[in-house]
């Protein structure tokens, strides 16, 4: 398998496909336990972006274009079977933008988009001024709370967490959206219900973004939610994600 997805527990005659793209900071390990939680019928995937875990050699992506470009060239062989795209915070921008950059002949494979966490493309905006510098990604993050927040209190792990930010949070700095054709599969939001980084109001930018259906489902929790409340989501996901004709 190319090195940018990992398929920790193979479901050869799974009926769909989940593809997981990480939040900045994060990694595809964070979905490993998901396969467990979710119908047989559903094999994960998570995207590996570059320069963490077992990428640490590779370069990050300098800018979102190139990450999606990237991702994209890369992603066919995955798409032999019907698909849903779940991305979370910064996951959510990326599998969008690979979602609209899929080649024409690929599209029909995609049966939903699962933005979590994140404000519709046309509302991102780069981070305040108060957020710059090492101190300042790490105020962010200790904002945002989750497992990653809590590493950063260890100093050995603090500067590797560090260089993988520094490239995620520069990529969300500088992606700007481009207006273009929406999506023609359903699009999902999903928020946490204490997130004040991403509110209901925010995720229901995304409704634009397809001809097709949309819904939005607030979950416990703050923008991590799916740390603390993972029996939530996984039914929030296996009500959606049973296989749908695709769209020709």
């Amino acid at each position: 398998m190319s090195a940018w997805f990992r398929t920790f527990a193979p479901r050869p005659s799974a009926e769909l496909r989940l593809i997981c793209f990480p939040h900045a900071g994060g990694a595809a390990s964070a979905f490993r336990g998901w396969s467990e939680l979710l119908p047989p019928s559903v094999e994960v995937t998570a995207v590996q972006y570059p320069g963490r875990q077992d990428r640490i050699m590779s370069d990050p992506a300098p800018d979102m274009d190139t990450l999606v470009a990237d991702i994209t060239a890369e992603i066919a062989p995955l798409l032999d079977r019907p698909v849903a795209f779940f991305g979370h915070s910064m996951g959510a921008t990326v599998a969008y933008e690979v979602a609209r950059a899929l080649p024409g002949a690929l599209r029909p494979a995609l049966t939903r988009l699962i933005a979590s966490a994140r404000k519709a493309p046309h509302a991102c905006e780069p981070l305040g001024p108060e957020y710059r510098g090492d101190e300042g990604l790490l105020r962010y993050v200790a904002g945002l709370g989750g497992t990653g927040a809590s590493l950063l209190a260890h100093e050995e792990l603090r500067e590797l967490a560090l260089f993988v930010l520094r490239g995620d949070f520069h990529l969300i700095d500088t992606y700007r959206y481009r207006p273009g054709a929406p999506l023609t599969c359903p699009v999902t939001a999903i928020v946490g219900a204490h997130d004040a980084n991403c509110t209901r109001a925010d995720a229901e930018g995304w409704e634009r973004y397809t001809t097709a259906s949309y819904d939005l489902q607030e979950i416990p929790g703050g923008h991590f939610y799916l740390e603390t409340a993972t029996r939530e989501l996984m039914a929030a996901l296996t009500a959606r994600l049973a296989p749908v004709p695709a769209i020709r």
